[in-house]
């Protein structure tokens, strides 16, 4: 699934301003274009800008402090990701 740049808008419920504004700092990239009338999001980055607009809202930070929150989550999910499979070898190497 993919989303137009007025579909991410209406989605996420903020104005094009803010979508660009997350490109500039980058917490959106666009999956396809070269002009904002071309781009295509995926459903992946308008669950992060959905997050992002949250972390604003709810903590009352700005938009580089979601990015810098979103980067940092994104970084936790990694690290979970990597122990689940170190974990993964180690109880193998027990059981085998």
């Amino acid at each position: 699934m993919s989303l137009t740049f007025k579909e991410l808008s209406r989605q996420i419920g903020v104005e094009a301003e803010q979508i660009l504004a997350m490109i500039d700092e980058g917490i959106l990239e666009p999956a396809t274009g070269s002009h904002m009338t071309t781009w295509r999001f995926s459903a992946d980055s308008a669950c992060r800008a959905a997050t992002a607009v949250r972390l604003q809202q709810d903590l009352r930070i700005n938009l580089a402090g979601a990015a810098l929150a979103l980067e940092l989550l994104d970084e936790i999910s990694s690290l979970r990701d990597r122990v689940q499979a170190l974990e993964q070898l180690l109880f193998k190497d027990w059981e085998g």
